[in-house]
């Protein structure tokens, strides 16, 4: 399904690259360029997503200045990377799975909206939520053990003094963490938060692939006035076609990207604190096996009232927003790269 802006003022038609479809894949250099790719992105991004999961285990609002400044004067530099093996080493197949559930999805989906009579946008929403929905559901099959290991590493040293509710436990690394989580609270420990997580990821990729969608035509109907004006002024009308070059398409994904990041971090922020304090946090009437979902949402309240819910929405923001550009950037960048047929650029 591409996308085309028409202009009926000037008769010109905008023209964007073709998508690319998952049979139009090379698959084997789609997940190894994709494993590269995206691990560059996670190591980049890696440092605002240890200060969010900081700041959500506080029991008080602490800025994201302060905890990065206090972070690095007592623990160093590398405190900001502190978990990113086992992140990195869980992120490849949890991406794979992810990728791999998204195209394939979107692909029979939107072929069977388009058979439905459905118009193009409206398909390519529809095929997009589902995507989006689907590739959340198979990636957290690996993405919620590799949380609960990797936030742990992440708030150690910090949390035992700010939220004696924290794990007590003291981790070498993640392989360490790992061992002690699955003989202390077997495979449901690993899987802590699971549900919420799904509640979390499920709802909010699929907004955010349906928003992006949407927003992705809003941004080309501005980018094919703006063309449209200076092929105008230029007397240029050679052609009724406009084709923008390749910064134009990516600077287009991007900002629809981040437009669909923040808007979907904003809304799911009070589930991502709820996950984060099921995952790293002991419960009081539960012991090891960790606290409710209510008894959560409870000591939030109490500790900072229902803005609470809201502790590391900045970091959770710029990390959603920035991760979405990059990401949707790479991975269509990715796709280009993978292509059977190079000349699917044109």
């Amino acid at each position: 399904m591409s996308v085309s802006v028409a202009e009926e003022e000037s008769g010109q038609e905008v023209h964007v690259p073709a998508e690319i479809d998952w049979h139009m894949l090379d698959k084997s250099k789609f997940f190894f360029l994709g494993a590269a790719l995206f691990s560059g992105v996670s190591a980049t991004l890696y440092p605002v997503v240890v200060l969010k999961t900081r700041q959500q285990v506080a029991q008080s609002q602490v800025s994201c200045m302060k905890t990065a400044l206090s972070l690095i004067r007592g623990e160093g530099f590398r405190a900001l990377y502190r978990g990113f093996g086992t992140s990195l080493m869980g992120t490849i197949p949890a991406r794979a799975l992810y990728m791999a559930a998204l195209e394939v999805t979107k692909s029979n989906v939107g072929t069977a909206t388009v058979r439905f009579g459905l118009a193009e946008p409206t398909a390519a929403a529809i095929a997009n939520a589902a995507a989006g929905l689907s590739a959340a559901m198979a990636a957290q099959l690996v993405w919620t053990p590799v949380d609960v290991v990797s936030q742990r590493l992440m708030v150690q040293g910090c949390c035992n003094s700010s939220n004696p509710k924290a794990s007590d436990f003291r981790y070498i690394n993640g392989i360490d963490a790992f061992r002690k989580i699955m003989n202390t609270d077997g495979l449901r420990g690993l899987y802590r938060g699971f549900g919420i997580s799904i509640l979390t990821y499920a709802p909010s990729n699929a907004v955010w692939w349906a928003s992006y969608s949407v927003a992705q035509r809003m941004v080309w109907g501005g980018v094919g006035y703006c063309l449209n004006k200076k092929s105008e002024e230029s007397s240029d009308t050679a052609s009724n076609a406009l084709r923008p070059d390749t910064k134009t398409v990516m600077a287009v994904q991007g900002v629809s990207a981040a437009m669909a990041g923040g808007m979907s971090a904003l809304i799911t922020m009070p589930l991502d604190t709820i996950k984060t304090r099921l995952q790293v946090l002991d419960g009081d009437e539960n012991g090891r096996r960790g606290p409710t979902i209510i008894q959560t949402v409870r000591n939030l309240v109490r500790e900072g009232g229902w803005m609470a819910c809201y502790r590391g929405l900045g970091p959770r923001w710029a990390s959603m927003s920035m991760s979405a550009t990059t990401m949707i950037t790479t991975y269509e960048f990715l796709k280009r790269l993978s292509a059977k047929n190079q000349e699917v650029f044109s």
